[in-house]
């Protein structure tokens, strides 16, 4: 990764089941700005089982009364369209990665030579599986919305026993939407200080202020849900960015990253912007050679090419040694011995 922050166009179901529409979405993203566009790789027999049980149905919320099988249907990218994405997006010039859940998947992305793997959320446990993606020696993205800062620490272990250590962790808030009031983005300085790594965010709020804050608060990465047009639905249409959204998201995450810029402490007056409208001390009246310094006489004010004010207390009392029109600079030399 650069310097700057690497920003992922989340495509997940957003192509509706159309080859087309996903060609499409990654072309959008590029011009959007993305520097990466990321899919996942599954099915759903992959990822579960196809029973009606109570434990295999999604609780309330956007999927409710879904068993997770028929969403996975609903949502999986077609295997057979990877290779065509892959290759479309390396003519976009953006990079294309995705997320595997089992290990026929990572093996599968391999022969497409993946250059990332990303590990979602809920897979964050699923130490076997994590390991395996480290074996590849490829950068991962974890993201940790379901996560114990236990099992951030696992995951980590997993992934370095395998001799990986090239991994960013995403902080997530797993809520789709997510409410801005649960983004906690305190925690992606504290992670990184926690678990000496790459920190960035995976975002499910409504808007671009979390992305925004985020990197402010050093976030090297942000993965944002894009789609070209909410209206062709789909499971995750309704928290996703369309192009112009994430257009001016991806130009507020610039902005802020030049606002940023790094730390500085001027140690030159002279090469510091305005610093000549500082304050400044000069002779406030006409003054004869032996009248005595006096709050009137002199004065702090704008600008700032005179005798620094902190010598004011200094020279109050004392005599000056020649006469001293208003307006004047004042100088230590002008004092009586």
């Amino acid at each position: 990764m650069s310097s700057k922050t690497f920003i992922i166009a989340e495509m997940s179901a957003n192509h509706n089941h159309r080859l087309e529409v996903a060609i499409e979405t990654i072309k959008a993203a590029k011009k959007a700005g993305a520097d990466a566009v990321k899919i996942q790789t599954y099915t759903a027999d992959t990822l579960t089982l196809d029973c009606d049980k109570p434990d295999f149905r999604v609780g309330k919320g956007l999927w409710e009364g879904e068993t997770f099988y028929s969403l996975y249907q609903k949502a999986f990218t077609p295997w057979e369209w990877h290779e065509e994405i892959f290759r479309v997006a390396r003519e976009e010039g953006v990079i294309c990665f995705s997320t595997p859940f089992d290990k026929t998947a990572v093996d599968f992305l391999e022969t497409l030579d993946n250059p990332i793997y990303k590990i979602a959320s809920f897979e964050i446990t699923d130490t076997p599986l994590i390991s395996y993606i480290a074996s590849k020696q490829k950068p991962i993205i974890l993201s940790t919305g379901i996560a114990m800062e236990e099992d951030i620490q696992l995951a980590l272990d997993t992934i370095r026993a395998e001799g990986n250590t090239d991994v960013t962790l995403l902080k997530c808030t797993s809520a789709y939407p997510a409410p801005i009031e649960d983004a906690n983005l305190l925690t992606i300085p504290d992670m990184k200080r926690r678990f000496g790594v790459r920190v960035g965010l995976s975002d499910h709020t409504e808007g671009c202020i979390a992305p925004m804050t985020a990197v402010a608060l050093g976030a090297d990465v942000i993965e944002k849900h894009f789609i070209i047009d909410r209206k062709i639905g789909g499971p995750d249409a309704a928290f996703s960015m369309e192009a112009d959204e994430f257009a001016l998201m991806v130009s507020n995450v610039r902005k802020v990253e030049k606002a940023m810029g790094s730390v500085q402490y001027p140690t030159e007056p002279s090469k510091i912007k305005g610093r000549e409208y500082s304050r400044s001390l000069y002779v406030a009246e006409d003054m004869k050679a032996g009248d005595i310094i006096t709050e009137r006489n002199v004065r702090s004010v704008r600008p700032g090419y005179g005798l620094h004010p902190k010598y004011l207390p200094e020279i109050i009392g004392k005599r000056v040694n020649c006469d001293l029109v208003k307006g004047e600079r004042f100088q230590m030399t002008y004092l009586s011995k």
